[in-house]
């Protein structure tokens, strides 16, 4: 029985390309991960930012009596904090007694 020589340079070769490979793949799936985290971020922080407004909003309301007059008046008096490169938030108020329309966003990056 005659056994056949294995060529070493031809596995490491073909070891190296699979390390390759493998690294390839790896990352592609990191960066596709990465990019969904990134989206599911962007859209929850859209979400938190409208929640925080309107939380404020109603305290104010019941500290105050009134319905703030801007989103600027619930930043300086309530500690909320609009990212404005990040958020666009419109604030529409009718009267001091009705709860105003909120509406957050997100900037074309």
């Amino acid at each position: 029985m005659k056994v056949k020589k294995i060529d070493k340079k031809n596995v490491s070769i073909a070891g190296f390309l699979l390390s390759i490979l493998f690294f390839v793949l790896v990352a592609a799936v990191f960066f596709r991960g990465a990019s969904t985290f990134s989206g599911k971020a962007k859209s929850e922080g859209e979400v938190t930012l409208r929640n925080a407004i309107a939380r404020a909003t109603v305290q104010c309301y019941a500290i105050e009596g009134r319905y703030p007059p801007s989103v600027e008046y619930l930043e300086e008096h309530y500690g909320i904090q609009i990212d404005r490169n990040r958020y666009y938030v419109f604030y529409e108020g009718f009267a001091s007694n009705i709860m105003p329309d909120i509406t957050v966003v997100p900037a074309e990056e």
